[in-house]
């Protein structure tokens, strides 16, 4: 099931690749982009990271943190984040827990045990105020920043 515009996003709570702990609960108060990836450092999802982490300076701008997630292992995602320059958090759902609740389990590949390629935008008070499933890898970034846009000049 996926989750509904306009009301709480689901929580969770992961360990990044770098050891970092990231929560939901700990995003409350600033706003939050979480992008889904079927497979780290697979050619589409190492030019989508790379476009996150080459327009991170506007998304900061926007009081924005962004955090990807698919169901590579810790030591995947370190790779990825070698290979790509990566600075923001990766979190390895192995379990496919995270993926499970945003709904992008199978997604649009349509492969078993992989996630779609998804973007969630979170405000402030934990609420989602966008979300895109597409499978398109160039079409996340720029959407989710209209999205804050659009969110933060209401």
């Amino acid at each position: 099931m996926k989750p509904v515009l306009g009301q709480p996003a689901p929580e969770f709570s992961a360990t990044s690749d770098d050891g970092r702990t990231v929560s939901l609960a700990g995003l409350r108060g600033r706003w939050a982009v979480l992008y889904f990836y079927p497979k780290a450092s697979s050619p589409g999802c190492s030019t989508e990271a790379q476009r996150f982490e080459h327009s991170l300076p506007q998304f900061a701008a926007l009081g924005a943190e962004v955090i990807g997630i698919s169901t590579d292992g810790a030591a995947g995602q370190a790779a990825f984040r070698a290979k790509c320059g990566l600075s923001f958090a990766l979190l390895p759902d192995t379990d496919k827990t995270i993926c499970r609740t945003y709904g992008v389990m199978g997604g649009l590949t349509g492969l078993v045990g992989l996630p779609g390629r998804a973007s969630f935008v979170i405000d402030p008070a934990g609420v989602l105020v966008y979300q895109r499933h597409d499978l398109n890898h160039t079409v996340h970034v720029p959407g989710a920043l209209q999205a804050l846009r659009q969110a933060q000049a209401r």
